[in-house]
């Protein structure tokens, strides 16, 4: 069987555990719990007839008083960088921890958007998110379309 690890970064309270906990045990919690250190969680998976165990790495959450952990990226099959529809400084702290994660891998990298389900107070503009595409592996007119709504 293949094992492949894959990280989820971003800044606190984006929604990183909550997206593991539905992913691999299709349950949804509304209490908030901090991640200290990485959690690994596991999920079997197929791809293309073959078994594939997905380890997941839920990374605490980087902000201003704790700076990102480059070692939980070593051996990282890819990363994704998560950020809330409702927190507008989310995408920004994404792009500053996608930066940082560029420094130690090459691993391919996806921009999730979490809680579109919730009301927003603001839209990211596209000239906003436009200066940022080079430097993200995504669909990005599919963001766009994302965080316009």
């Amino acid at each position: 069987m293949i094992q492949k690890k894959i990280c989820l970064l971003g800044a606190s309270s984006v929604g990183k555990t909550s997206l593991v906990k539905q992913f691999v045990e299709g349950i949804f919690n509304e209490k908030y719990l901090t991640t200290i250190g990485v959690k690994v969680d596991k999920k079997l998976v197929e791809v293309n007839d073959q078994s594939v165990q997905l380890m997941l790495w839920d990374i605490e959450g980087n902000d201003q008083y704790n700076v990102f952990q480059e070692r939980y990226l070593r051996g990282a099959a890819g990363y994704i960088i998560v950020v809330d529809h409702t927190r507008s400084s989310s995408l920004l702290e994404g792009i500053d921890i996608h930066t940082l994660a560029r420094q130690v891998t090459s691993a391919p990298a996806i921009l999730v958007i979490n809680k579109s389900d919730l009301p927003k107070q603001w839209h990211w503009q596209d000239y906003e998110l436009e200066q940022y595409k080079d430097i993200l592996i995504i669909n990005f007119q599919q963001v766009l379309k994302q965080v316009s709504k």
